[in-house]
């Protein structure tokens, strides 16, 4: 008897266990919280701490009271002059309203899917009256503060603040950037010919510039040797003139001298002359004395 009363006090205890633990639920710090009876939200746990619910009846879901992110997939836009673009934009935002937010979206995870389309068709409607020279310009602020004025108007129908909105990237398609791409090495390397045969033009320039006047220094030196040489020579018979005015006969023996070296300079040099010829007058004359 004694055995199954303890049995029943076991089960009670622990009947009482597991009601007490689920009639608890815990909200962190970072969380904010809504009690769901039978599914309908009865009422909001913004206070961190340990809290009572009905067991069974009550449930709890719970968000994030930190800045979330949500990053819309990447979007092509039409721009005003014709080109096409793809769009990267990202937005930082807080769920200030839960029991709103849980109204309109119920999770996260729906939120991020319905509001990533919400900007995206923003982004759409507000890039598209642009340029992409306006997006590449200081009119790209303007057009961010344009997005983020539509985006917070619809922000509060979701119980969510928006912390800040931006374009993370705009990049042309791969078609079009190829074709740009194309395009621009066809100018440059337009550019490099023109380059190069303008650098070859200045060079042929040069060269015929060099060339002339290499040909006037040559024939100025030509001309100037000629006259040094003239001078020279006019020094050298003025200079011989003297000497033979000075003394015939010694001159007339440097002329032979002069005339005997050319004359019997070689090694093989054979001459048929007469002893008494005019050509050897000098020799044997100090042995007629």
């Amino acid at each position: 008897m004694l055995k199954f009363v303890g049995i029943i006090v076991g089960l009670v205890l622990l009947a009482t266990a597991i009601v007490a633990s689920s009639a608890l639920f815990t909200v962190h710090q970072t969380q904010q919280a809504i009690v769901l009876y039978f599914g309908k939200p009865d009422r909001v746990v913004t206070e961190p701490g340990l809290h009572v619910r009905i067991p069974f009846a009550e449930d709890v879901q719970y968000f994030d009271t930190r800045i979330l992110d949500l990053d819309p997939p990447e979007v092509q836009v039409p721009l005003v002059d014709k080109k096409r673009i793809n769009v990267d934009a990202y937005m930082r935002y807080q769920i200030v309203d839960p029991l709103l937010f849980f109204q309109s979206v119920t999770t996260e995870n729906n939120f991020q899917d319905r509001f990533g389309r919400l900007v995206n068709s923003s982004l759409q409607q507000t890039i598209a009256r642009n340029s992409l020279g306006d997006l590449l310009s200081e009119k790209r602020a303007n057009i961010m503060k344009q997005i983020r004025a539509e985006i917070e108007l619809a922000a509060p129908g979701f119980g969510v603040k928006i912390i800040d909105i931006r374009i993370g990237r705009t990049d042309l398609p791969v078609e079009i950037s190829q074709n740009v791409y194309d395009r621009m090495r066809a100018e440059r390397e337009r550019e490099a010919r023109e380059l190069r045969a303008e650098g070859k033009e200045e060079a042929q320039k040069i060269t015929a510039r060099a060339d002339r006047e290499k040909v006037v220094l040559v024939a100025d030196a030509k001309r100037k040797s000629e006259i040094l040489r003239g001078e020279g020579e006019a020094e050298r018979i003025t200079t011989l003139a003297d000497a033979y005015g000075r003394d015939p006969e010694f001159f007339d023996f440097y002329k032979s001298m002069q005339e005997y070296r050319k004359g019997l300079g070689g090694d093989s040099t054979t001459m048929v002359l007469s002893p008494d010829s005019d050509f050897f007058r000098f020799f044997g004359r100090e042995s007629r004395k």
